[in-house]
């Protein structure tokens, strides 16, 4: 099953109306068949056989979801990159995709020419004049579809892991079917919802919960390339969506702006939270700043997206995320000390294991059967259960940064942070921040007395792989790092020594 044959026949039945929104331009379901399938005529042309991947390293924009759709028609596999990497895991992502294609802006597409060299795959501009747009206008757009079965995949989404580099996230088509229907399962999503969308489309959020699902019920999409609380309100207010979703800290962004001044955002249907554990007090923020309250989110990139939530109207009970989506999903969890499996009501913690539809069958070009036990994938996220089944996030058995939605995995920041000249010791661990929920924070132990937190501060925003989501906003320096009997770091009192 092509999951691309699914949403022409969405695009067929919502011939006329408007698919894509970004400021004053508009693209109907008509116009979007086609650029898609003018795509995959191109994809065609320069002879891109199946299960070939695509990169798209974009920021939300009308040319992602045409390409993507495009993609699939031609039996290709999307991947979708981030555009908050640093060099190094960028780098990473593109060359173990083995991407042979990635459509790009023009600034991003210079930085992977200088990154990559004569490794670099070739590259489709965005923008007036860009070679993606000469591409769609030289190739009459193709109707049928590359058949593919379920099992075949349809995304490699890239997440950090705890190999300190990013890992290729296969998602099927039958995956990714299996998540949109859930979520329009669950939602209630209708060709009369307008999502307003900033959640980036190289994310589940942005791409399948936000925009996929909206597509295959022929609804609306108005994106958002940056965020900007004020610009967010103001098209909440006059374009009245019915969906829409914000991280951590877009939410606490819009809470305190609002909190003073309040307005009325009583449009929405679904406003989706989550990102990052959600301190009550932000909650409590935005609904009385804008009367939105907020369904709490959870999901994986290895889940495909969303697998628990509240459904519409549901109470929302304090602290919990909502109960697992059935349709798409078998949870278990289990103690990560090997104990018995916890039943619901159960008290104690227990690593969430899920299996489903919705679920990876593993990680591009890599074995890790530590995160498998019996066809159950194991998402590493400590959880309580009440007994009738609402689930309470308690920590990440690993040690994954997560700040403003984005995943920093500390291996990943002191291999670069160690390449100070001046530094003897690195680690790096999450802290308490304000707006980002969780900050990267450097722990350093000096090689010469005289050394500064400036001047580590300073090398780490000239390091291009420190930069965006990577780079440590908290520096702190100490005589010695604290370790184990057995001489490993103990990140857990470098925790307590600095919350």
């Amino acid at each position: 099953m092509n999951i691309a044959t699914l949403l022409r026949c969405s695009a067929a039945d919502a011939a006329g109306r408007t698919a894509l929104r970004l400021d004053d331009t508009e693209i109907g379901y008509g116009e979007l068949s086609e650029q898609a399938g003018r795509f995959a005529g191109y994809l065609r042309a320069v002879d891109v056989a199946p299960g070939e991947r695509i990169g798209f390293l974009l920021p939300n924009c009308l040319e992602y979801l045409p390409g993507v759709l495009g993609t699939w028609q031609g039996g290709a596999v999307a991947v979708p990159l981030n555009v908050l990497f640093p060099d190094a895991p960028l780098r990473h992502a593109v060359t173990d995709s083995g991407a042979t294609r990635v459509v790009t802006t023009p600034v991003e597409a210079d930085r992977l020419k200088s990154l990559l060299g004569e490794r670099c795959p070739e590259i489709l501009t965005t923008g007036p004049g860009g070679s993606f747009a000469a591409a769609l206008a030289a190739h009459a757009p193709v109707h049928d579809v590359v058949p593919r079965l379920d099992g075949d995949d349809a995304l490699l989404m890239y997440t950090s892991g705890s190999t300190g580099v990013p890992k290729g996230v296969r998602q099927t088509h039958r995956n990714t079917w299996a998540q949109v229907e859930g979520v329009v399962d669950l939602y209630g999503i209708g060709p009369d919802d307008h999502v307003l969308n900033r959640m980036p489309l190289f994310h589940v959020g942005g791409l399948q919960l936000a925009s996929l699902t909206i597509l295959a019920r022929g609804g609306e999409i108005t994106f958002m390339p940056r965020w900007d609380a004020a610009t967010w309100i103001d098209l909440a207010q006059r374009l009245r969506p019915t969906y829409g979703g914000l991280i951590s800290t877009m939410m606490i962004d819009v809470g305190n702006r609002t909190v003073d001044n309040p307005v009325v955002l009583d449009s929405f249907r679904i406003c989706m939270f989550g990102g990052s554990r959600t301190p009550t007090a932000a909650i409590e923020r935005l609904r009385a700043g804008t009367g939105i309250a907020g369904v709490e989110i959870y999901g994986q990139t290895e889940q495909s997206g969303l697998v628990v939530s509240y459904a519409p109207g549901e109470q929302r009970r304090p602290d919990s995320m909502g109960r697992p989506l059935s349709q798409i999903v078998r949870t278990r969890l289990v103690p990560p000390d090997g104990g018995p499996e916890l039943e619901p009501g159960d008290p104690g913690v227990g690593e969430l294991w899920v299996r489903g539809d919705a679920v990876t069958p593993g990680y591009w070009g890599i074995d890790v059967p530590e995160k498998w036990v019996d066809g159950w994938f194991r998402t590493g996220d400590l959880m309580s259960r009440d007994a009738d089944g609402y689930l309470y996030y308690v920590d990440r058995i690993d040690d994954m940064i997560v700040t403003g939605g984005e995943n920093v995995f500390p291996q990943m920041v002191e291999e670069h942070l160690a390449n100070h000249p001046d530094l003897a010791e690195v680690a790096v661990i999450g802290t308490a921040h304000e707006r980002w929920v969780e900050q990267v924070t450097a722990v350093v132990v000096a090689r010469r007395a005289d050394l500064t937190v400036d001047e580590i501060a300073r090398w780490c925003a000239e390091n291009p792989d420190l930069r965006g989501i990577h780079r440590p906003r908290r520096i702190e320096m100490v005589d010695a790092l604290p370790r184990t009997g057995s001489g490993k770091l103990n990140r857990p009192e470098l925790r307590r020594m600095f919350p």
